[in-house]
């Protein structure tokens, strides 16, 4: 306890000497608001907001109605279209750079990638599974994270809500959730354009344009392209890979009739491919690919340098993904005297296509042609209404009901030489839930809050095996509860201090990947996952607002976590998902923001994570691993105990500061100086593989430029990794693949090495 103390105040301490402060509060622009609507207006899905008080404030929707965040007793950033592109930050995967206890981890196709808050995300790979951060797009929910891993194209803001977010967000929220909030129609003509160009060969453009075509009937259509080749090369046909295309839009109708009613169509479509490439950076001599004779790494893979800093591959298949989808909503929302009523109804489709390079050689041997090729279907239907009292009230109120259908179907075939698979699975769920939230503020400056959700859940699948001739089906069904009580009392109109327990749900499911026997059949789904959270922070204004300061300290509990582990099996890993045991993870995150005059803001964030194992007795063994009785034959099944170690994916310090100052040049331009200084930890992505540990790294970016003294125009010059730092955001151990000897395969992130690029705006 003493040293987790101390770590505490090292944590406040680094934080408070960086102003290490949250992206949860976007640059103040008060000398134009105009030039910034998402600044000096609302612009959340929800009418009832309200202009916020200061130029300074930041609104938000997190509980489900319009609040300033400074406000709301939760754990949020918030993060603005502007200091993403600070930031480097252009695609959905890259928002852990910013955002503090967020880790997004990639892999070689979105459906394998991961999403943690505090160190908790679901590692799955199969289909139904849900997560423990859910990720919504204008309130709406995605079916599956893989729908978010594109470009960030047409975001007003993003809300990231850290801790279980189940009793307003439902099953897939036990960890929290991310919500992107996209532009909306204004009252007035807007124009906005942007378009990028990069030294090592990326290139695109986005553009919005919305105002009103009557004086009740507002639009906004909004569409982006982007395309980068990559930064590895395939020595085996000479192309670049691990690189995207991608393209996305969306277009809202909003309609006014009357001061008590908003109707607001929503539609959106993207279409988009990515190429994979994994390179070897470690491998040992004598290595030898499937254990074959002769077939050492100069063989199966002709022309490759193995090491930290390899970039080539020689794969003789075309590793790809290609993803295709889109989807509508509906928003009512409608003046019952003091009271709104709000429905939301939304359908969403997704397809991605998946070819991998099995094997990851060219050798000319039969098991250097192994493939694997499968398809991601999902079709999403909801319904959600919701009953709201004014918001300016002593007594507050949010009543809703919500119901989710949703069907996922995958064909998936591996071979033709070794680890053969051939199989077809659906899956699908239908949810209907209760929820309401009460806040009273009993006596002056004092609020008590209290919610609570009713879930009941019913899901089902098939999974036929093709290869071995046999078909099994299921069902299962469960009501669940989960409840948040808090209590916030305010100090001042600027100093606020609070108080939460929340617990948290996420449903059972079934594992639904290769190695699907009548053993797994017969035990049924997978237990639900529940966890119980504490939280007290201070929110804090100081100097008419120019200096934020947000503390909050946590300590959550995990309940049969669901996680994946690896089986190998004749050499090839294969992936099940089960309840591992329970997990805790507690620590600090200190957010604050400055703004120094009119020309220099700072803004940042630092977290601290102790998150561990506290019972997983029966782990999967790493490849390699050399503990007597239990990793070694002839135990069998060979198995770790992780009770007591750090939890994958939880880097136990991180933190982003950035400064953006724009002098006046005279001439109404105004200068342009940004950077941004990242920090992470040392972060395992396999419990306790020495294969898969990424040490302590640091990125740098910068910006130079000019705007326009009311921001309708901006050129930026950019170097993205300044000081040319490696690092890996995903490491695989491959040994199974090459005679149960070292081989370590890394998924290079877009930064890892420097590079530059220009970027111009124009916003009228």
């Amino acid at each position: 306890m003493i040293n987790y103390r101390n770590s505490v105040c090292r944590a406040a301490l680094i934080a408070s000497l960086a102003l290490g402060a949250t992206p949860a509060f976007a640059k103040d622009r008060a000398a134009d608001p105009a030039a910034d609507p998402a600044q000096s207006a609302p612009t959340g899905p929800t009418s009832e907001v309200q202009a916020p008080d200061n130029p300074g404030d930041i609104i938000v929707t997190a509980q489900k109605r319009a609040e300033n965040v400074q406000r709301v007793p939760l754990a949020i950033s918030v993060v603005s279209q502007a200091q993403l592109e600070a930031s480097g930050v252009r695609q959905f995967q890259d928002l852990g750079r910013i955002a503090p206890s967020l880790t997004v981890r990639p892999a070689e196709h979105p459906v394998n990638a991961n999403v943690s808050l505090r160190g908790v995300g679901t590692f799955a790979f199969g289909i139904g599974v849900e997560p423990s951060v859910a990720v919504l797009v204008d309130e709406v929910p995605l079916a599956f994270q893989a729908r978010a891993f594109t470009d960030l194209p047409d975001v007003e803001r993003i809300e990231v809500l850290r801790g279980p977010q189940s009793t307003l967000y439902g099953k897939s929220a036990s960890a929290g959730l991310i919500n992107i909030i996209t532009r909306q129609p204004t009252d007035t003509f807007h124009f906005r354009a942007n378009a990028l160009a990069t030294t090592d060969s990326e290139y695109g453009g986005n553009f919005s344009v919305s105002g009103p075509l009557t004086p009740e009937l507002g639009y906004v259509l909004s569409a982006s392209y982007s395309n980068w080749d990559g930064n590895v090369r395939n020595l085996f046909n000479g192309k670049k890979v691990n690189g995207r295309e991608a393209f996305n839009t969306r277009a809202k109708l909003r309609w006014q009739p009357t001061d008590d009613v908003t109707v607001t169509l929503s539609g959106n479509y993207l279409n988009g491919n990515t190429s994979v490439g994994r390179p070897f950076i470690r491998m040992d001599p004598a290595a030898l690919f499937r254990g074959i004779a002769g077939q050492t790494a100069a063989v199966a893979m002709p022309g490759v340098t193995i090491n930290e800093d390899n970039q080539n591959i020689s794969n003789n298949y075309d590793a790809r993904t290609k993803y295709e989808g889109g989807g509508g909503s509906l928003r009512a929302e409608v003046g019952l005297g003091e009271m709104t009523l709000v429905s939301i109804t939304s359908y969403d489709r997704f397809r991605l296509n998946d070819y991998l390079d099995q094997d990851d050689t060219s050798s000319t041997t039969p098991s250097g042609s192994n493939i694997q090729v499968g398809t991601f279907n999902s079709k999403l239907f909801t319904q959600e209404i919701r009953l709201l009292s004014p918001g300016d009230k002593p007594f507050r109120y949010t009543l809703g009901a919500y119901y989710a259908n949703v069907k996922f179907d995958r064909p998936f075939l591996r071979g033709p030489v070794f680890s053969l698979a051939n199989w077809f699975a659906t899956s699908k769920s239908e949810q209907l839930a209760a929820f309401a939230q009460i806040d009273w503020e009993i006596v002056p400056h004092l609020t008590l809050s209290g919610g609570g959700r009713v879930q009941n859940e019913k899901v089902a699948y098939t999974f036929k095996d093709i290869l071995n001739a046999a078909s099994f089906s299921g069902h299962a069904e469960d009501t669940a509860g989960t409840y948040r009580i808090s209590g916030r009392y305010e100090f001042t109109p600027d100093i606020m201090v609070f108080a939460t327990y929340s617990t948290g749900y996420k449903g059972q499911t079934y594992d639904l990947t290769t190695g699907f026997n009548a053993g797994r059949a017969n035990a049924g789904p997978i237990r639900p996952e529940t966890s119980r959270d504490k939280e007290i922070g201070v929110r804090a204004q100081f100097l008419d607002r120019r200096l934020t300061f947000n503390l909050t300290l946590f300590d959550t509990n995990y309940k049969d976590l669901q996680a994946q582990t690896i089986e190998t099996i004749n050499g090839t890993q294969n992936f099940r998902l089960t309840n591992v045991g329970g997990l805790n993870t507690k620590g600090i995150e200190l957010d604050s923001s400055a703004r120094i005059g009119d020309d220099l803001n700072l803004t940042g964030s630092v977290a601290y994570l102790d998150a561990k194992y506290t019972s997983f007795p029966v782990a999967q063994c790493y490849p390699l691993q050399q503990v007597p009785a239990t990793c070694l034959p002839p135990t069998s099944p060979t198995f770790q105990n992780l009770t007591g170690q750090r939890a994958v994916q939880a880097p136990e310090w991180k933190f982003s500061v950035g400064a953006d100052y724009s002098p006046s040049l005279g001439s109404d331009l105004r200068g342009v100086a940004q950077a941004n200084w990242q920090y992470q930890s040392g972060v395992y992505y396999v419990a306790e593989d020495p294969q898969t540990f990424q040490k302590a790294y640091s990125i740098v970016n910068i910006g130079l430029g000019v705007r326009a003294e009311d921001h309708k125009w901006e050129v930026v010059a950019f170097v993205n990794n300044l000081f040319d730092q490696q690092y890996f955001p995903s490491l695989v151990n491959s040994a199974g693949n090459f005679g149960s000897k070292m081989a370590t395969q890394a998924l290079l992130p877009r930064d890892f090495r420097r590079y530059g690029g220009v970027r111009v705006g124009i916003n009228f």
